[in-house]
């Protein structure tokens, strides 16, 4: 048995993220032979924004309110405008991604995706990029915005673009490839 397969990586979303920020990701994970479920507030389907456009469905796989951190060992946040914007004001969402940034455990988020990070207060002198359009959303949180493909500080890896999906996944599947 593959032991990467008993490392469970959660993917919380919402309607609007971007898809190739879902897709790629998680086909990466599971790929390498990781546990991948997808988390969303709602059960059912949940749509993609495909960078102009409404784009495919993908099913949930856990209802938020029944997902417990404790189950997995990394979290991942897409972006997308919509999906981060929805998700910071939902409660429980901004919840269950600061149990994961006080565990240790490695979140993962890519361009508009640190917006639920700054809900959290947990951002200050913490290094990490984004999307360039909310560098200042998170330099106001306390965070040292900087400019680069991907960004690895303590449990949190961050990158800028789905340009940046390759060194994402990357630094993301070596991080748990590492875990214990």
């Amino acid at each position: 048995m593959n032991k990467l397969t008993e490392i469970k990586v959660a993917i919380l979303t919402e309607n609007g993220f971007e898809q190739i920020e879902l897709t790629f990701p998680k086909a990466a994970l599971e790929r390498e032979g990781f546990t991948v479920h997808v988390i969303s507030p709602e059960g059912g389907n949940i749509k993609a924004w495909n960078f102009t456009d409404w784009g495919i469905d993908v099913k949930v796989d856990v209802v938020l309110k029944d997902a417990n951190p404790a189950d997995y060992n990394a979290l991942v946040l897409p972006g997308g405008v919509l999906n981060p914007d929805i998700l910071r004001q939902n409660e429980l969402a901004v919840s269950f991604v600061k149990e994961f940034l006080q565990s240790g455990k490695p979140v993962a988020a890519i361009c508009h995706g640190p917006q639920i990070l700054i809900e959290t207060g947990l951002l200050k002198g913490k290094t990490m990029t984004s999307y360039p359009a909310i560098k200042t959303d998170l330099r106001n949180a306390g965070a040292n915005w900087v400019d680069d493909e991907v960004v690895h500080f303590e449990n949190l890896i961050t990158s800028r673009t789905p340009d940046d999906l390759n060194a994402f996944n990357d630094e993301l599947i070596q991080t748990l490839s590492v875990e214990d």
